[in-house]
């Protein structure tokens, strides 16, 4: 029975401790979301003061919605476990009634026989109706552990009914945590309703002075095909300008090459006719002797095939950009942010909006601070500094075959062709069309965009 008790409690501890776990990482990632969303309600915020009926409020507080729901949904996953665990609690105390159950009722037995032998005859007398002295000894031994064996019945019942009684208390403790835990619940969906409520009033708003969100949305694309199209065209520049130079070391080897053909070409004609004048002085001095010169060997000339090299085929890569490129590459997931406590705005990709509207972007929009510094996420050379925009400029960078793109920034500090540092300023951000600070950060390999929050570290 004791065997059996421990094993129990030990089951308990650990299926107690896996519950404290998944709830311990459920708080941690519920106190990140509170976080995300403190920071942006300060944005909000911010936003606000200039004005509340923009295309970036109405994204912003469809971020804040988004975080709300998923603490609500955090909260929903938090009651299941400590429904569980409710369960779990109660279930272990209906246990521990039927163990003091069957541990009293033995108890009780074993007192009853106590009580019904409790003279010193009966002791006696157990003890010499035994048929020799051996038997004896063992009659005494068996009363005493039969005695010892009452004893710890005892002690189990009172282990049992103290672990009954701390399972009552964890019940208690676990019951109150859910009642907050719903009452938290409640809050947080109240928030989510009334962060909706919001929504459709800039909608509303924004359509009532005429401020067509279609329009705003088609703005802002056409913004974003704009930087795209300087981004492509800077970008085969760039590939264009790296065949081209790669050309040139071609040829410039090339060209070393046949001179090095030539200048021994031209060695092995002097060696020959060097060779062939010697045999004329030999013959010449042969003939004055009145001796017959003997006739000229002719040794057969071997002609030494020297093999034309093939060209190498213009590519992107530079071999100082090899390093550098397969560098980046290995810092996938681990880049800096472009700037200091970011807040993305839009995804990669297509970005649904409160209204029902939708927006697709080949970068993602990151709020920041007007003025906030913009910085490189890598080692690597300018290739575009542009002015986009009055005043709003955009940055390219180049990371031997990859490339990272900072728009709607202003007060460039680099300029085209210099070589950059990771973290090194690039410039400030600058407003948006809302009159908002935002940048639209992008990465590509070659001309083809990828999602930068891949490459990014998380925050």
């Amino acid at each position: 029975m004791l065997r059996v008790i421990f094993l129990f409690v030990f089951c308990f501890t650990t299926i107690h401790t896996l519950f404290a776990q998944s709830r311990e990482d459920l708080e941690k990632q519920r106190s990140s979301l509170k976080k995300e969303i403190d920071e942006t309600q300060k944005l909000l915020t911010n936003n606000k003061a200039e004005t509340n009926k923009n295309l970036t409020t109405l994204i912003i507080l469809g971020n804040k919605a988004n975080l709300q729901e998923r603490v609500v949904e955090n909260i929903s996953k938090d009651i299941n476990i400590l429904d569980n665990n409710i369960y779990g609690i109660q279930r272990d105390i209906n246990k521990y009634d039927r163990i003091l159950d069957t541990l009293k009722q033995e108890y009780a037995k074993s007192m009853v026989y106590a009580y019904k032998n409790r003279g010193n005859y009966e002791f006696l007398n157990f003890i010499f109706s035994a048929d020799n002295f051996n038997d004896a000894i063992k009659r005494i031994a068996y009363l005493k552990s039969y005695r010892t064996f009452r004893e710890m019945q005892g002690q189990n019942i009172l282990r049992t009914q103290e672990l009954r009684r701390k399972k009552l208390e964890d019940l208690g403790v676990t019951k109150k945590i859910k009642n907050s835990s719903l009452t938290t619940q409640t809050e947080e969906q109240k928030k989510v309703e009334e962060q909706k409520l919001e929504q459709d009033k800039i909608v509303a708003s924004l359509k009532k002075e005429g401020k067509d969100l279609n329009a705003r949305i088609a703005e802002k694309q056409r913004q974003v095909a704009k930087v795209n199209a300087a981004v492509k065209a800077a970008i085969a520049k760039a590939i264009r300008e790296e065949k081209e130079r790669e050309r040139l070391v071609a040829l410039a080897a090339k060209k070393k090459r046949d001179e090095e053909r030539a200048a021994e070409a031209k060695k092995e004609r002097e060696r020959k006719a060097a060779e062939d004048k010697a045999n004329r002085d030999k013959r010449a001095a042969a003939i004055a002797a009145g001796k017959t010169p003997l006739p000229d060997v002719i040794k057969p000339t071997t002609t030494k095939v020297i093999k034309e090299p093939k060209e190498a085929e213009p590519v992107i890569l530079s071999s100082e950009s090899i390093a550098l490129n397969s560098s980046f590459e290995k810092n996938k997931g681990s880049l800096p942010w472009p700037v200091d406590n970011p807040r993305v705005l839009n995804h990669f990709g297509r970005n649904s909006l409160p209204s029902g509207a939708s927006m697709n972007v080949d970068c993602v929009t990151i709020a920041a601070p007007v003025g906030t510094n913009v910085k490189a996420v890598f080692d690597g050379s300018v290739t575009m500094s542009v002015e986009i925009d009055e005043g709003k400029f955009t940055v390219l960078i180049k990371h031997g075959n990859y490339f990272t793109t900072y728009s709607n920034i202003n007060n460039v500090m680099v300029k085209q062709g210099q070589v950059i540092k990771t973290g090194q300023a690039l410039g400030k951000v600058a407003t948006n069309l809302d009159g908002v600070g935002t940048i639209d950060f992008y990465t590509s390999k070659g001309d083809v965009n990828f999602n930068p929050e891949s490459w990014l570290r998380r925050h």
